[in-house]
């Protein structure tokens, strides 16, 4: 070759030279269309780890609401076998209305939320 782009036994463009040229273009394309793809997955992990920190967030709030759930659960079990132990109708009584109430209360929310 002479000059580039010219050869006198080929002519001023080789089909070799051209099929070059067009498969460049092709793998720039691909390339192009990789790094759009891989920038929409970069996007996508990130904002799966924002959920994921989101959602334990909300499960150690809950840990710690059931947490101290269970400690006033205890507490009001403790408190109604020593008034058990200390005996009397009028203790049995106290705790029977309540129970009852509480049942009551119950069903009338869930009635509610049907």
């Amino acid at each position: 070759m002479n000059r580039r782009g010219y050869d006198p036994e080929r002519g001023p463009f080789a089909a070799s030279d051209v099929n070059a040229g067009i498969m460049e273009q092709q793998n720039n394309d691909r390339i192009s269309e990789l790094s759009e793809q891989v920038a929409r997955l970069k996007g996508l992990t990130i904002d799966i780890g924002n959920e994921v920190r989101e959602q334990n967030s909300l499960l150690d709030q809950m840990q710690d609401g059931f947490s101290s759930t269970g400690d006033l659960l205890a507490g009001s079990l403790r408190k109604i076998g020593t008034m058990l132990q200390s005996g009397g109708a009028k203790h049995m009584m106290y705790m029977v209305g309540f129970i009852v109430g509480v049942m009551v209360l119950l069903w009338l929310l869930m009635k509610r939320g049907h």
